[in-house]
C-alpha cells in the first residue's frame, strides 16, 4: 500500500525529480522479503526503486547543467543509499541524471537505466576489441537483451543462450542463438573470447572461454576464481550519467531495444511485484504514479 512521506528537499549538488515512471526489479522482491543483501536496519518505511524518468522539480545549491522543468533519466544505487524511485518525488545527485530520451514514452525509457548500465558496464569490464566473440547467458532477459544489442553495436560477434521461445528475439539483436539445453562447447568448439554470465550458470562456463579471455559474473558474490589466465570480474552497477547519455542516444536511434512487460500504478504495486515473481517476464515491469 502507498504511504505518505514528507516532501524531500534537495541539498547541495542534488535535484528533486517529479517521477513519471520507474521499474520493479528482481532485487526489489528480494529486498522486500528481507533476503538481500542482509536484513535492513530498523527504520521503515524504505522506498524501493532504482530507475527514474521524470521532470526536475527543484534544484539544490551548486547544481550546474540542470534546471527546473528539465526532463531527465537516471539511476539510484539503492543498496548504497536506500533512496528509492517508487515515489511521486525523489531527490538524487544531479550527477546521476542525464537528459531523458526524446520521442520515447517515459514508461519505455524507464526500462533503460539500471539494466542498460549493467549491460554497458559488463562489456566495459571485458574491454573487447571489435571482432571478438562473446557468449551471453540469460540473453533474453532485460540485461541480456541490452548486452546483445550493445555488443552488436561494438562490432562483437555475439552468441546468446536463452529459452527456445526467445530465439526470434536473440537473433533480432544480431546474435547467434544457443538453446539453454545445448552445450556451448559443442556449438563453438574453439571457445569464446569472453562470457557474460547473467543466468548464473556458474564456473562451468569458464570451460568455453579461451585461455586469457574474460568472464563477467552477474554479481560480486558469484565471481569465480580465475583459471588459465582468464580475467574474472563481476557486475556492481554504478551511476554514470555520461554512459547513460550514450545509451539514451542509442535508444533514440533504435539501436537498442526498450521492452515493457506491463505498466502498473502505485495502487497496483503488489500486482506488479506478483507479475515479476511469476517469472518469464520479457521486458520491464513499470510503475507510474
Amino acid at each position: 500500500m502507498a504511504t505518505d512521506l514528507p516532501m524531500p528537499e534537495p541539498g547541495p549538488g542534488q535535484v528533486r525529480v517529479r517521477v513519471a515512471a520507474s521499474v520493479v526489479h528482481p532485487v526489489d522482491l528480494m529486498i522486500r522479503a528481507g533476503r538481500f543483501p542482509a536484513p535492513l536496519p530498523a527504520g521503515l518505511p524504505y522506498v524501493p526503486g532504482w530507475d527514474v524518468v521524470g521532470t526536475v522539480d527543484a534544484v539544490g545549491a551548486s547544481v550546474e547543467g540542470l534546471a527546473v522543468g528539465d526532463d531527465v533519466i537516471g539511476f539510484s544505487p539503492w543498496l548504497r543509499t536506500t533512496v528509492g524511485t517508487h515515489a511521486e518525488y525523489v531527490v538524487l545527485e544531479a550527477a546521476w541524471l542525464t537528459a531523458a530520451p526524446t520521442g520515447i514514452a517515459a514508461t519505455e525509457a524507464a526500462t533503460l537505466p539500471t539494466n542498460g548500465l549493467a549491460a554497458a558496464q559488463a562489456l566495459d569490464l571485458l574491454a573487447l576489441p571489435a571482432g571478438s566473440s562473446v557468449l551471453v547467458s540469460g540473453a533474453a532477459g532485460q540485461v541480456g537483451g541490452f548486452t546483445l544489442a550493445l555488443a552488436r553495436v561494438a562490432g562483437l560477434r555475439v552468441t546468446g543462450i536463452a529459452g527456445a521461445g526467445d530465439r526470434e528475439f536473440v537473433e533480432s539483436q544480431g546474435a547467434a542463438f544457443v538453446p539453454r539445453s545445448d552445450d556451448p562447447l559443442l556449438v563453438a568448439p574453439g571457445g569464446f573470447d569472453a562470457v557474460v554470465d547473467l543466468a548464473v550458470i556458474g564456473p562451468s562456463l569458464l570451460d568455453v572461454v579461451r585461455d586469457g579471455g574474460g568472464y563477467v559474473a552477474a554479481s560480486p558474490p558469484l565471481r569465480p576464481e580465475p583459471v588459465r589466465g582468464i580475467r574474472t570480474s563481476a557486475l556492481d552497477v554504478l551511476p554514470d550519467s555520461t554512459r547513460l547519455g550514450e545509451l539514451v542516444r542509442l535508444a533514440e536511434s533504435g539501436d537498442i531495444p526498450l521492452r515493457v512487460a506491463g505498466v502498473y500504478s502505485f495502487a497496483e504495486a503488489a500486482a506488479a511485484h506478483d507479475r515479476l515473481a511469476r517469472g518469464g517476464v520479457r521486458g520491464g515491469v513499470v510503475i507510474v504514479p
